[in-house]
């Protein structure tokens, strides 16, 4: 089966911008990009191995209110990923730190409102994390 098959659809009042954010910042390549009267339609990037959709908002899909969309991304240096966003233009959900069930973990927004939470390969076991979780503070 080739690419991955459920896709986050990212809808961003500029998906230009957001597109050249994401290839200059995080390294995403653009796949392909289709307009209709001066908006992108659809566009598709992929970005830490993973292909992601994204349009402009329009009166059908709206941008989200509130916090916007969350990716949750895996990745081995999640610190440096952090710092590119929120020197990119981003700002910190919660800042980077080693978490108490392993692992290092962290949320920035970047300047389109999507929520990237952040973190490498916790260091415990799934046990040790539910133990952890069940004997601190969450």
């Amino acid at each position: 089966m080739g690419p991955n098959r459920v896709r986050p659809k990212l809808v961003v009042a500029d998906a230009a911008a957001a597109l050249d954010f994401y290839a200059r910042v995080l390294g995403a390549a653009e796949i392909v990009r289709y307009h209709h009267e001066e908006r992108i339609v659809f566009a598709e990037a992929e970005v830490f191995g993973t292909r992601i959709t994204l349009k402009d908002a329009d009166e059908h899909d709206p941008v989200p209110e509130g916090h916007g969309p969350i990716l949750d991304v895996l990745l081995e240096d999640p610190d440096r990923v952090a710092d590119a966003i929120v020197g990119g233009g981003g700002s910190i959900v919660f800042e980077m730190s080693d978490q108490p069930f392993g692992g290092r973990w962290g949320r920035v927004r970047d300047p389109f409102g999507v929520q990237w939470l952040l973190h490498a390969e916790p260091t415990m076991s799934p046990e040790e994390i539910q133990d952890a979780l069940r004997d601190g503070p969450t």
